[in-house]
């Protein structure tokens, strides 16, 4: 069970049915989605994807899925979950542009962070990350993880890996 996460401005919560029109104005968001998994997707596709975290990830325990609140509304998501592009766990954030500049993706990252070395007993969280996303990589790097290695997409862009060890992690 995805377990409920506070930080000083956020609380990172499992979704409820009634997120669900929120959920896919941040995903329907191109400036929010173009960083996010294969680009954007369609609505119906959002609306299936929505559904899925129910009927699969939380249903069948498959990994932590949060939905990010400030002042009780819906402001971003967040993820950690193995993958075999990092063969680890990676973290997975998305804010919405009206709260971007504002220091809560460093809050977000940093909780999923920490998550990952004292609940899941990780030693180390890896974040994949497109080339020219350079907001999200200047976080990374502001919170402690290292550039690793590069991966050339299908499409011929870059998607860089970086990785965090736990020994990096504020006592």
């Amino acid at each position: 069970m995805t377990p409920v996460l506070r930080t000083e401005r956020l609380l990172l919560d499992p979704y409820t049915p009634e997120d669900e029109e929120a959920f896919v104005a941040l995903f329907q968001d191109t400036r929010v989605s173009r960083w996010m998994g294969d680009g954007p997707a369609t609505e119906a596709e959002d609306r299936a994807l929505f559904g899925r975290v129910f009927t699969k990830v939380y249903a069948e325990g498959l990994f932590d899925v949060w939905a990010v609140r400030r002042d009780g509304r819906l402001v971003g998501h967040a993820e950690i979950k193995r993958t075999d592009e990092v063969d680890g766990h990676e973290i997975i954030y998305a804010l919405a542009p009206e709260a971007w500049g504002s220091g809560l993706g460093t809050e977000i990252a940093e909780a999923i962070v920490a998550y990952g070395f004292a609940d899941l007993g990780l030693t180390e969280v890896h974040a994949t990350v497109a080339a020219p996303n350079t907001a999200s990589l200047a976080l990374l790097t502001r919170i402690g993880f290292a550039h690793v290695r590069d991966v050339r997409e299908d499409d011929g862009s870059t998607t860089h890996v970086l990785t965090r060890h736990r020994e990096q992690a504020a006592a």
